[in-house]
């Protein structure tokens, strides 16, 4: 991968870690941040050697949202946040094939939250806070976040967080349900490491075609749902993972997955 100026891109092992580098500005979404976070999802779906990805933020905060920096020499200049951009992004996250854990390191507000919420699994250091915040500057969530939200934490704490622009502590988003796990957080990047190593280590295929069927089983109807996720387990029952896994488990020895 070459460098870029608003991301670090490392892959360790079959993991890919993207850590958004802008600490100065809490990691804000720029411009210049969308466009490199595009280049490299897109990338990312192509390569067959990252089975996991990971997302987190350098510094002290995971993400503070979209850059709303104006010239302070136009009273009336508005920031430069180009919606559609950000939301056709995050969408690329969301339907990212491997796996995507983010490692919640400090406050995700806002955007940052919408970020997130395209995640599969979170992992959160303990103390750190999670907010929407676009009521208290007279925004709407642009990138998705009153159609995710409620899909992840429910009706009721959706609109709490929405209405109150206020920040809740992760244990409060771990009950209800979108942080999988709180840790300290000198542990957390090792916690998170921990987790996708473990994840590389399962049937790509599958994963990916488990990802695939959940997504879209929460927008299907129920008959709808189970005929397709039918479907689809019939055939990956005629890949190569299937049988290796089959014949890995008779002879108890770890299965060699290719994603094939």
């Amino acid at each position: 991968m070459p460098d870029f100026d608003t991301l670090l891109v490392a892959d360790r092992g079959q993991v890919r870690w993207i850590t958004l580098n802008r600490p100065e500005r809490r990691n804000a979404i720029s411009p210049l941040m969308l466009d490199e976070l595009e280049a490299v999802l897109k990338d990312t779906a192509e390569d067959s050697e990252v089975r996991a990805v990971v997302v987190t933020g350098a510094g002290s905060a995971f993400c503070a949202g979209a850059d709303l920096t104006v010239d302070p020499a136009d009273p009336d200049a508005l920031p430069d946040v180009d919606l559609a951009r950000s939301d056709a992004v995050f969408g690329l996250l969301e339907r990212q094939p491997q796996p995507v854990i983010a490692a919640v390191n400090g406050t995700a507000a806002a955007g940052g939250l919408e970020l997130l919420l395209c995640c599969d699994i979170v992992l959160a250091a303990a103390g750190a806070r999670i907010g929407d915040l676009h009521a208290n500057a007279g925004l709407l969530p642009g990138a998705g976040g009153t159609y995710r939200l409620p899909r992840r934490v429910g009706r009721n704490p959706a609109l709490w967080l929405l209405f109150t622009g206020d920040t809740a502590p992760v244990e409060d988003f771990q009950r209800w349900g979108l942080v999988h796990r709180v840790v300290p957080g000198e542990e957390l990047l090792a916690e998170t490491g921990r987790l996708a190593a473990g994840l590389t280590r399962q049937s790509p295929l599958g994963l990916r075609r488990m990802k695939e069927l959940v997504r879209d089983g929460l927008e299907q109807d129920r008959r709808t749902g189970l005929a397709h996720a039918l479907e689809v387990a019939q055939a990956h029952q005629k890949s190569a993972d299937y049988a290796e896994g089959v014949r890995a488990f008779a002879a108890r020895r770890a299965p060699r997955f290719t994603g094939r």
